[in-house]
């Protein structure tokens, strides 16, 4: 099935394909996640059905503004953090604070989360570039800090060509964010 198809059976409440997809197909996706978001174990099928609930919510609105610009997947999985970290955040206000050290641990939480989220924007922003040689050098000397010599002699040039390939290669990806902003922005509005 194709990711379209797998959303139409979904929306569909097509039971076969839910089962195939939530128990089976997403389990280790969902597994990662319940690691990732909650420091203490959560029950498998109680994460798969609120997800559910929460996607087939105003007549599975959720499933309906999936637009097919990433895997079925990866969308499925920047659903899936941004739904349970907010829910897990607003349980976490609502419990009595006992500590300094328990509010400390939470802005690191929310900080790595935000870095995760942040990180998982560029490199879809930087897949999306059609030169793939600026994607590089961004990923190089913004991202990894590498040493400007080292990235040169990758990339067989020198130092100062290499700088004028980081601005144009910024000026392509601001294009592309700016690209993706606006899709965005039109697909919430329909």
């Amino acid at each position: 099935m194709t990711s379209q198809q797998i959303i139409e059976a979904l929306i569909a409440r097509d039971e076969q394909t839910t089962q195939q997809f939530f128990f089976k197909d997403c389990r280790p996706l969902f597994l990662s996640i319940i690691r990732y978001v909650f420091s203490y174990e959560v029950d498998y099928d109680e994460f798969v059905n609120e997800f559910y609930i929460y996607l087939m919510e105003n007549d599975a609105y959720r499933l309906r503004q999936y637009q097919g610009r990433s895997t079925i997947y990866q969308w499925m999985k920047v659903v899936a953090i941004r739904y349970f970290i907010a829910k897990r955040d607003s349980m976490i206000d609502m419990a009595p604070k006992n500590s300094l050290s328990d509010s400390v641990v939470q802005r690191e939480r929310v900080d790595v989360e935000r870095s995760m989220m942040a990180k998982m924007d560029v490199e879809y922003l930087l897949s999306r570039m059609p030169n793939r040689r600026y994607a590089y050098v961004i990923r190089r000397l913004v991202l990894q800090e590498a040493d400007p010599m080292v990235v040169a002699q990758e990339l067989e040039t020198n130092v100062d060509n290499l700088y004028n390939i980081k601005k144009r290669a910024i000026a392509a990806l601001t294009e592309v964010a700016l690209k993706e902003v606006e899709k965005y922005e039109k697909g919430v509005i329909k």
